[in-house]
């Protein structure tokens, strides 16, 4: 698939990230809104992408350093700043949203494939997630592991699982790899 390319997140990206985020959590109760989204970058901007695709934004994903066993609050923003979070050995996937129109056709595997290397190149030894919306299979699917000892925000809701898998377990599918540098980003 051409016309592929993830970058870093941009100032000028917010308002699609927050419309994105905005439509694929209202109903679940779940949206945070720009200001949480924004603190979270702001712990860790070199962890956080946009995807673009036919020169449109089509989707994003915000990752941050983070202690294993522990997530951010949905209801809280971020307080510390990318220089206060100490060197974590866990990278947590905080959000992956793909705008509807550009669903099923394997843009959110490629943009956690670019989390994995860049997890793996910043000396990670493993990734964290919430599962939420029913999502546990798929991330199970992803190599991920439920961790029922880990206690949630009550922000997440009941039915959220906190999930991890080391960073060597990363995802080995061939399709999944970017086909060319563009697609890289």
């Amino acid at each position: 698939m051409s016309g592929i390319r993830i970058r870093l997140l941009l100032e000028d990206d917010w308002d699609a990230v927050v419309e994105l985020e905005e439509r694929a959590y209202r109903a679940s109760g779940l949206a945070e809104g720009r200001e949480a989204l924004r603190s979270r970058h702001r712990v860790s901007p070199s962890t956080c992408f946009v995807l673009e695709h036919g020169g449109g934004f089509v989707g994003y994903l915000l990752a941050l350093p983070y202690p294993l066993h522990r997530c951010p609050d949905l209801s809280l923003a971020e307080v510390r700043t990318d220089r206060e979070s100490g060197r974590e050995s866990n990278l947590h996937l905080h959000d992956v949203v793909i705008a509807e129109q550009a669903r099923g056709r394997g843009l959110a595997r490629r943009m956690l494939r670019h989390l994995e290397e860049t997890g793996r190149a910043g000396g990670y030894r493993t990734l964290s997630l919430v599962a939420v919306q029913g999502s546990r299979a798929l991330w199970a699917e992803l190599g991920y592991r439920a961790r029922p000892e880990t206690v949630l925000p009550a922000s997440y809701g009941a039915e959220a699982v906190y999930m991890s898998k080391p960073v060597e377990a990363a995802v080995t599918d061939p399709a999944l790899a970017p086909s060319s540098a563009a697609e890289a980003g």
